[in-house]
Parts: C-alpha cells; sequence; structure tokens
C-alpha cells in the first residue's frame, strides 16, 4: 500500500500543478484581438506547461532523472520569475515542482 502510495503522489501532483500553470494562460482569450492572435498568444503562454510536460513524461519512466528536471525546472523558474528578488508570489506556483521533483528523486533512490 505504502508503495503505491509514493509512487503515485508525484505523478499526481505534477498533474495537477500543470494544469494550474495551463490555467494562467486562458487569460489570453480575452481581449479585442483576432482569433489568430489568441491562438497565438495562447501557445505562447504554455510554452512552459509543454517543457513540464515532457518532463514528467521522462519522469513517469525514469524517477531519479524526471526528479532532477523538475528540480532544476524550479531554480529555472526561480532565477527567469526573479521569485527571490522582486517577485516572492511565483514561488506558489514554482515550488510545488521542486517538492515533486524531491519525491520522483526519493521514490527513484529508495526503489533502486
Amino acid at each position: 500500500m505504502k508503495s503505491k502510495f509514493f509512487y503515485w503522489l508525484p505523478r499526481v501532483l505534477t498533474i495537477l500543478s500543470i494544469l494550474f500553470m495551463g490555467l494562467f494562460s486562458l487569460d489570453s482569450f480575452s481581449g479585442n484581438a483576432s482569433a489568430w492572435r489568441k491562438m497565438l498568444t495562447f501557445l505562447i503562454n504554455n510554452i512552459p506547461v509543454f517543457i513540464l510536460i515532457v518532463i514528467l513524461i521522462v519522469a513517469w519512466n525514469r524517477e531519479v532523472a524526471g526528479g532532477i528536471l523538475l528540480i532544476l525546472a524550479s531554480v529555472a523558474g526561480c532565477i527567469f520569475f526573479h521569485s527571490f528578488t522582486g517577485n516572492p508570489g511565483s514561488i506558489v506556483v514554482i515550488a510545488p515542482f521542486f517538492i515533486e521533483g524531491l519525491l520522483f528523486l526519493l521514490h527513484g533512490l529508495v526503489n533502486k
């Protein structure tokens, strides 16, 4: 029972975190821009989501590598969004990926 719980916990949390990040791109459909422009803005806003989906696919098969990639993605997000100097609110979005990366790492290392 414990093994299944710790197997699924980081996966479900990562999926939920990715969906949460994807919600922020829905604001691209507001305004008076053309449909083409709105779709382009939506796709550009979802680039981090697409990258995180690829990392989740890697983490699903290779937990240690995926955990390291999630941790690196969260550190890159902190640097990109200046989380520690001028935008501490972005840590709310970025920190779950760090925690999920640690969970993937722990589960991958314990099961080896």
